[in-house]
């Protein structure tokens, strides 16, 4: 029989948090979600009367995470499962993007990622156990035009997850960093989307051409949110979990293409590399 669990799962209005919520909900567990008005928490409660808590919550706000992670961990005396997947995307060129609008992406995707974590980290390594899961994304792997801030986001919030899981493996703390494709969710939509307020012609045919992608592919996306939920449910059981998760044949295809690219550019520069170190260097020379 399958020991039950105590889920925070961020951002449960919809897409990924709410897919994952509904399979952790059919397996008896108990799941507190954040969501950001009172209509959305009434929802989500719907769901499953004592089992489905809603907390309304805007990760940019680090009192009401620390008080959010109390009060959930309250519920049952612990945490088990940690779903960091609040998150939106800021579309636009480098240069388009103004300072603030790139500090708020940062904010939320990754700041807000990161103040969750160290919110939950304590109730975990009390108990010496725990399962971390941080919705990155492949384009955290391989970057877009377009989207860069968004990538760089996703990017910083992989490589959190890579240290931390060296950091907290002694504790029987698993984390793992789920890079998503493109999913059939409200992602490509309004509610999930922001748009640089400044667009320059110069850049029509790469963000511009970005805009457009985003937009024609919204509803008919290959991904499976209900799939991709029992995915995570297939690591939660596992004996040993993966420290990254690629979902979508298509994040398999692109994050294999950008390592393959990595791995030759690696190759054919080695010698500029390596020649540009001290001839008494334990890593050598190569002439």
């Amino acid at each position: 029989m399958k020991s039950k669990r105590t889920w925070l799962i961020t951002g449960v209005s919809s897409g990924f948090g709410r897919a994952i919520a509904v399979a952790a909900l059919e397996r008896g567990d108990t799941v507190v979600g954040t969501v950001r008005c009172e209509a959305d928490k009434e929802a989500f409660e719907a769901l499953r009367s004592g089992k489905a808590t809603g907390k309304i919550l805007d990760v940019r706000d680090d009192g009401a995470i620390k008080r959010v992670v109390a009060e959930a961990a309250g519920i049952t005396g612990s945490i088990d499962v940690l779903v960091n997947n609040a998150g939106y995307c800021l579309v636009g060129a480098i240069e388009e993007a103004s300072l603030s609008e790139i500090r708020s992406q940062m904010e939320v995707n990754f700041f807000g990622a990161v103040a969750v974590l160290q919110a939950v980290l304590p109730y975990m390594r009390q108990k010496k156990s725990g399962s971390i899961f941080n919705i990155t994304s492949v384009s955290g792997i391989a970057a877009w035009a377009g989207i860069g801030y968004y990538c760089a986001s996703k990017h910083a919030l992989e490589a959190v997850g890579k240290a931390l899981a060296q950091e907290v493996v002694g504790f029987g703390i698993r984390v793992t960093n789920v890079a998503p494709g493109a999913f059939r969710t409200n992602f490509n939509r309004a509610n999930s989307l922001s748009h640089t307020a400044i667009e320059i012609d110069d850049y029509r045919d790469s963000s511009g051409l970005s805009r457009k992608l985003i937009a024609d592919s919204a509803g008919e996306e290959a991904g499976n949110p209900a799939l991709a939920a029992k995915a995570i449910m297939l690591v939660l059981e596992a004996k040993k979990a993966p420290l990254h998760l690629l979902l979508g044949a298509d994040a398999v295809y692109y994050a294999g293409q950008q390592q393959s690219i990595f791995t030759a550019e690696v190759s054919n520069w080695m010698p500029v590399s390596i020649n540009v170190n001290h001839d008494d260097s334990p890593y050598g020379r190569h002439e």
